[in-house]
């Protein structure tokens, strides 16, 4: 085998020497998968890193803030790793920015990371771009993917490209140490400005490399692309995948993720908890609508697999009807993923147990992770091998990192996945890192001397006027079982009791309306029916016995519409923005407070 890489772009040539590749990578193309093997990867890096020589990209800079930033907007697909890599041979810094950025954050990474070079997806980034093109005063360049008339192509660097430069070239990537800034990820999380994270390739690599042993990823696997590049998370994995040799086809949308699993047919995808409960709902809607016997053994597998339990031999009755399960029930959830499933990895948030349970029973064992984007990201994760997860908790430390647990309960970790810090904020950066040990945020505790277990963001921790703290997420994620909540948030902060708004799951709730016989036109008029009321106030006193006093929801409001990234209350990693929700509903908490026992709005 060839060395391992040392700096990410170093997969290129260790792919080639070891497991070349047809379809290196592959995204969708006029209806069909249009594959680029790893020598043509290899020879388009090339020559858009000379192409980008031409445009004057200064190539070898070592000073962070000197070195050229080249910014990049766009869903994922091949161009955005080309593009990744041929800037990293440069020494350059790739900027990338999620498509749904707003405006005001557009302008404020732009001019922060003083970006030279743009590159977007389609027209109507295009178009999103050139309507405020005087506010970054910095980029000369912007090219797009897709084929816009009047824009500039991404082809027209690659055609820049003179063979002349290759020996250079390679003389540059030589000269680039592991060290090195290679990329800059604004994250402003669920609240602030965003800040600029900087990455080396020793950081991302040391994750990579950390990484690839827990995972399912032999010489047959292929993996499924839709979680947003521009997140370290699937950054990370996608740089993983290629130093394992697995061939990475990239979902059109969203919204085409079903079909695409069964195009594609992978034997990985990581996704994050929002995607999988709506995953699970749709998979209950469908059970839902069978009748008879195919509905009864339907629900019955739901149930096996709820009291599923990991590393624990259930007995022979139970592991009977378990097997009968997934030949007759589960069997159609894998063919609904694409059929050859053997992992998802989940990250981002925490995953309902009830989830990964069921999952998991069903023959899709879902890997559940965490990490930070200053951490490269993985901290911990649970392995593929069974003895070395266990459900609700993110698994155990990944190898070459620390991590302590301050008095407080806050989790600090050390090792060569946490940030060289800060882009241009030093003081953030001492803020955060302090004697090698970054400060996560997030609250946990090790359990068996071994596996982590995150129970609360640090800032989400909020006290009553009573003077108790209450920590939202646990009693977020138990409330979210019901079938008819798709969304909440725990609120109560100097207040003298816990409440709750919550989003009700609408197709749930507009069937169960049905059978109920309540009429109604719209979301606003069915969170306001008194019948409605009453079935969400059954879903308190159900979930709040798990819960001690002081965190049990006393009141809550329903609100007729769904939180999402466009709207601005999630993150693009589908986390809820608990400021902007809470400045949204100012008026509804304040009633909520205010008024009778229970609200609508």
């Amino acid at each position: 085998m060839k060395d391992q890489p040392q700096r990410l772009f170093d997969v290129i040539a260790y792919q080639l020497a070891n497991f070349p590749k047809e379809d290196m990578l592959a995204g969708k193309e006029n209806g069909a998968y249009r594959k680029y093997s790893t020598k043509e990867v290899g020879d388009m890096t090339l020559r858009l890193s000379s192409g980008l020589l031409k445009l004057g990209i200064r190539p070898g800079i070592k000073s962070n803030e000197e070195k050229d930033k080249i910014a990049i907007i766009s869903p994922n697909r091949p161009e955005w790793i080309i593009t990744d890599l041929a800037v990293q041979q440069l020494g350059a810094v790739l900027t990338p920015i999620y498509p749904t950025i707003s405006e005001h954050e557009l302008a404020y990474v732009l001019n922060d990371a003083e970006a030279r070079i743009l590159f977007v997806s389609d027209k109507d980034l295009l178009d999103k771009v050139t309507a405020m093109r005087d506010k970054f005063p910095t980029i000369r360049e912007i090219f797009t993917f897709n084929k816009v008339e009047g824009a500039r192509h991404w082809t027209e660097v690659l055609d820049l490209a003179d063979p002349a430069d290759y020996a250079t070239i390679d003389g540059i990537k030589k000269n680039v140490s592991p060290e090195e800034l290679v990329t800059i990820i604004y994250t402003s999380g669920t609240t602030g400005t965003p800040k600029g994270v900087m990455l080396s390739h020793h950081n991302i690599v040391s994750n990579v490399v950390a990484c690839q042993p827990y995972l399912p990823l032999n010489r047959d696997a292929k993996a499924l692309s839709f979680l947003p590049l521009n997140h370290i998370f699937e950054r990370m994995v996608t740089y993983l995948y290629l130093y394992s040799g697995v061939p990475i086809y990239y979902a059109e949308s969203m919204d085409t993720i079903g079909e695409n699993l069964k195009e594609v047919k992978p034997t990985i995808f990581t996704t994050v908890p929002r995607l999988l409960e709506k995953t699970y709902e749709k998979i209950m809607a469908t059970g839902l609508e069978l009748k008879g016997i195919k509905r009864a053994l339907f629900f019955w597998a739901v149930e096996l697999g709820k009291e599923y339990e990991i590393n624990k031999n259930q007995g022979f009755w139970y592991n009977l009807q378990l097997k009968i399960a997934n030949k007759l029930v589960f069997s159609k959830w894998r063919a609904a993923l694409g059929g050859n499933i053997q992992a998802i990895v989940n990250g981002a948030a925490a995953c309902q147990v009830r989830l990964l349970k069921i999952f998991t029973a069903g023959g899709i064992p879902i890997m559940e992770g965490y990490g930070l984007t200053e951490t490269s990201p993985v901290i911990s994760v649970n392995r593929y091998d069974v003895k070395e997860r266990m459900f609700g908790t993110v698994g155990p430390i990944i190898s070459d990192v620390e991590v302590k647990i301050a008095e407080d309960g806050e989790i600090l970790c050390k090792g060569p996945n946490v940030t060289i810090g800060y882009y241009k904020r030093p003081d953030l950066t001492a803020d955060a890192i302090t004697d090698g040990w970054f400060h996560t945020g997030d609250i946990g505790v090790i359990i068996d001397n071994k596996f982590l277990k995150i129970t609360d963001r640090k800032k989400e921790l909020f006290k009553t006027s009573g003077g108790k703290f209450v920590a939202p997420q646990p009693i977020e994620n138990k409330f979210k079982e019901s079938p008819y909540i798709e969304q909440i948030m725990v609120v109560g902060e100097d207040r003298k009791f816990t409440g709750a708004l919550i989003v009700p799951s609408f197709n749930n709730l507009r069937n169960w309306a049905q059978k109920h016989g309540i009429n109604v036109k719209s979301n606003e008029e069915l969170v306001k029916n008194e019948q409605v009321i009453d079935l969400y106030k059954q879903a308190m006193d159900k979930y709040n016995q798990f819960f001690s006093h002081i965190e049990q929801i006393k009141k809550f409001v329903l609100i007729p519409t769904e939180w999402t990234v466009d709207g601005g209350e999630l993150t693009p990693t589908l986390k809820a923005k608990r400021k902007v929700i809470m400045q949204k509903y100012h008026d509804q908490i304040e009633s909520l407070y205010a008024g009778p026992a229970v609200k609508s709005v």
